[in-house]
């Protein structure tokens, strides 16, 4: 019975010791685009600019890649660009609207991890939405 006792307490410290392995090795980097006080109004003609950060692992980090896509109000694709961030992880968003229509855009940016922890990325990203006005 001595022995069974001890076989069966070896056996669940292992398994705890390798539960804690895997949850290690299952960690993953976290990338999001944090907005610096972002302006949601607009008048055509004007340049819609958004700026913000990354925060890849609570801190800002460069050469982050973003993706911004920018949606029209009749649902079609206004702006798909991807670049990365600065030397301090920040990124600004420019957008021309002198042939825009007016209505609602709305703007995702999505933030992509280093290419070191792609296989571990969690990617996320903020939605805004922009209302372009007439003059």
């Amino acid at each position: 019975m001595m022995a069974s006792q001890r076989i069966y307490i070896i056996s669940f410290a292992l398994l705890w010791v390798l539960c804690g392995v895997i949850t290690d090795a299952l960690a993953t980097h976290i990338s999001k685009p944090i907005l610096i006080d972002p302006e949601t109004d607009y008048i055509i003609g004007s340049t819609v600019i958004i700026r913000g950060w990354v925060d890849y692992n609570a801190q800002p980090t460069s050469d982050v890649p973003l993706n911004f896509k920018l949606t029209r109000p009749d649902g079609t694709l206004a702006v798909d660009q991807t670049y990365p961030s600065d030397q301090e992880g920040r990124f600004e968003f420019k957008f021309d609207t002198k042939n825009a229509m007016p209505g609602i855009y709305q703007l995702t940016i999505t933030s992509h991890c280093l290419e070191i922890h792609r296989y571990a990325c969690t990617y996320q990203n903020q939605t805004l939405f922009i209302h372009l006005n007439n003059p």
